[in-house]
């Protein structure tokens, strides 16, 4: 494929990328029928880390930070660039001066499945990262690769303008069309996950409450009153 810069793509509304990021990884996969989810070796390089926004995608080659230079050109003030290096890589291929010249331009965050550097003053800036790897393995500027295609990162192929949703439970990626309805059920998720809290705060069991024990008794599950009862199963 030649290499391309897409300058121009349809982002998602404002609104539905903020309630997502209010509801978070955890219930956005959920609600999207567990889908969408990024590898779990995708860390955030400070606990508090948490961002949402839309997706410009980068995909270079490994240890050769280029391409990552060149979207920072075509990105809006609250995108989040999502690299994908073509190969294999843990180099730092992100640091402390790109994440100044990303603040600079509005930029919300950063997911790259590779690695980052100058973690201590990423962390100082509260610039977000969610990365594959902390190394400080230099990189070059030297090879051609494409900006706002459709790339694979950490198991999640990700579009330009799609929604990502990034905190300490990992980063999952919300398709564009279908953002404002995973949205509707989000909530709704939430909802109810509210009504199942305040049972189970009462004390009432799981089991009862999702209706196991038909399920125990369909997988053959006997209960006994103690170990004499195991002996008495075997005989």
């Amino acid at each position: 494929m030649t290499p391309v810069i897409v300058r121009s793509i349809v982002r998602p509304n404002a609104g539905v990328v903020r309630q997502l990021g209010e509801y978070g990884v955890a219930t956005v996969h959920e609600a999207q029928g567990r889908t969408g989810l990024m590898r779990p070796f995708m860390r955030p390089i400070y606990p508090s880390a948490s961002v949402a926004g839309a997706a410009v995608t980068v995909s270079c080659h490994p240890g050769d930070n280029l391409m990552i230079h060149a979207a920072i050109e075509v990105c809006r003030p609250g995108d989040i660039l999502v690299v994908a290096p073509v190969s294999d890589s843990t180099d730092g291929m992100f640091g402390e001066l790109l994440a100044t010249s990303c603040q600079a331009h509005g930029i919300a965050g950063l997911v790259i499945e590779a690695g980052v550097r100058d973690v201590a003053d990423l962390t100082r800036m509260q610039f977000p990262v969610w990365s594959k790897a902390i190394s400080a393995q230099g990189t070059v500027k030297a090879t051609a690769g494409s900006v706002n295609i459709e790339v694979s990162c950490a198991g999640a192929v990700v579009h330009p303008g799609d929604v990502v949703v990034a905190d300490v439970d990992g980063v999952v990626v919300v398709a564009r069309d279908t953002a404002e309805e995973v949205a509707r059920l989000a909530e709704q998720r939430l909802l109810k996950e509210k009504r199942s809290r305040e049972r189970l705060r009462t004390g009432e069991l799981g089991l009862d409450m999702y209706g196991l024990r038909a399920k125990l008794a369909e997988l053959g599950v006997r209960y006994v009153e103690d170990a004499a009862g195991i002996d008495e199963m075997k005989r």
